[in-house]
C-alpha cells in the first residue's frame, strides 16, 4: 500500500513530540470520505497542539492540523463523489481525529463542506478556521442588529489570523473599523486591510475599568479575553454587539451586569468547532461572496509540511502576522 507524508504528534516518555512520518490510508482514523489534501493552515490551536502548550491533543498519536482542503478520492456517502473539491475544519480534526497535516485525510462525511463557487482551495485555507471564525462572528453580530450605520466596530488582536480577516471583511462590508494592536509597527499593514483607525493597547489604562465607561463601539470582535474584554463590555454603545472569540491574553473575564441591563449589550460567544452544518455551509458561502476578504493574499505566508515548527513558535510568542497556509499536496 502506498505511503504518504504526515506530521504526527506523539506522547513519548511523558513528553509531547511531533515529527514528519510516513503513513498509509489504513493507519488513518475511520471516515466515509477520503480526501487528497492540497493545503492546510496553521492556527493558534495548531501551535498549542503541536507543542503541548495548551493540552489540546486528546488522543495520541494524532496527525495534526485542524484544517484541510483537497479533492475527494473516494466516498461511501452519497453527498460526495470522486473529484469533488472540499473543505474540512473544526470538530475533532487534528486533536482527536487525524487532521490536515497529511497528504491524505479520511473524515466523517458530516464534517466535510463543499468548496463554495468563487473560492479556490488555496484561499479556503488562507481563511481556514480563523477566517471561518471571523465570518461566523460577523454573521452573528449582524443577526443581533449590527449595521454599518450603527457606529464603529473594534477588532482586538488585529494582526493575528482571525483579527486580520475580521478587519478586512468588516471594512469591505462598509463598517468603520478600529484595529486594536500591541504592535505599532503594523499600523500600515492594518490600514492596508481597511482599518480606518489603529489604536495601541499601550494607550489603554486597564487598571481602572469602570462598570460603565464612555460608550464608543457599536460592535466588537475580541480575540484576547481578560481585561481587554472587560474594558470592551464597559465601552459598548446601547444595543452594541460584542463577539468573544479568543483568549490570547487570558481566559478570565471580570465585569458587571450593567452593560447588559442598562445598555442592552449582547455578548456573543463564537464557537467555530460545533457549529451546525447548515450554518457552517452558509458562512462559507458568504466568505466566497459578500464577506470575501479583499486583501487575503497580503496576509498569507506559505510553508511546507517540514517548515511549520518555526511558525508554531512565532504564533505562540505573538510574533506572527496574518495567516500561514501549509502546502501539503505533492
Amino acid at each position: 500500500m502506498a505511503k504518504f507524508k504526515a506530521f504526527r504528534i506523539f506522547s513519548e516518555e511523558g513528553k509531547v513530540v511531533s515529527r514528519l512520518v510516513e503513513m498509509t490510508l489504513d493507519e488513518l482514523d475511520p471516515g466515509e470520505v477520503v480526501i487528497k489534501t492540497a493545503f492546510s493552515s496553521i492556527n493558534f490551536k495548531d501551535a498549542l497542539a503541536a507543542t503541548d502548550t495548551g493540552k489540546i491533543i486528546r488522543r495520541f498519536p494524532c496527525v495534526g492540523g485542524i484544517d484541510g482542503c483537497g479533492t475527494v478520492v473516494s466516498s461511501t456517502d452519497p453527498r460526495f463523489r470522486e473529484g469533488d473539491e472540499v473543505i474540512a475544519t473544526s470538530y475533532d480534526i487534528g486533536v482527536a481525529h487525524d487532521g490536515g497535516y497529511a497528504q491524505y485525510m479520511r473524515l466523517p462525511a458530516g464534517w466535510v463542506v463543499p468548496l463554495p463557487k468563487g473560492m479556490s482551495l488555496f484561499d479556503s485555507m488562507a481563511l481556514g478556521t480563523a477566517g471561518y471564525t471571523a465570518g461566523l462572528a460577523v454573521v452573528r453580530m449582524e443577526h443581533e442588529g449590527l449595521k454599518p450605520d450603527n457606529g464603529p466596530v473594534i477588532v482586538t488582536g488585529a494582526t493575528g489570523g482571525v483579527g486580520s480577516i475580521a478587519v478586512d471583511i468588516l471594512a469591505g462590508a462598509g463598517y468603520h473599523v478600529v484595529a486594536l494592536t500591541g504592535k505599532e509597527a503594523e499600523s500600515d499593514y492594518l490600514k492596508g486591510l481597511g482599518a480606518k483607525e489603529v489604536m495601541l493597547r499601550s494607550a489603554l489604562d486597564l487598571t481602572k475599568i469602570k462598570p460603565l465607561d464612555k460608550a464608543a463601539w457599536a460592535g466588537a470582535v475580541d480575540n484576547l479575553g481578560g481585561e481587554v474584554l472587560s474594558w470592551l463590555a464597559s465601552t459598548m454603545n446601547v444595543g452594541g454587539t460584542l463577539a468573544s472569540i479568543g483568549l490570547a491574553a487570558s481566559h478570565t473575564f471580570n465585569t458587571t451586569v450593567m452593560p447588559f441591563i442598562l445598555r442592552g449589550v449582547s455578548l456573543l460567544g463564537v464557537d467555530s468547532v460545533n457549529t451546525q452544518m447548515p450554518v457552517r455551509r452558509s458562512v462559507w458561502e458568504r466568505l466566497a461572496t459578500d464577506l470575501k476578504p479583499r486583501h487575503l493574499q497580503s496576509m498569507v505566508t506559505t510553508v511546507e509540511l517540514d517548515g511549520m515548527k518555526p511558525v508554531f513558535d512565532k504564533i505562540l510568542k505573538a510574533q506572527f502576522r496574518g495567516r500561514a497556509v501549509v502546502k501539503v499536496g505533492g
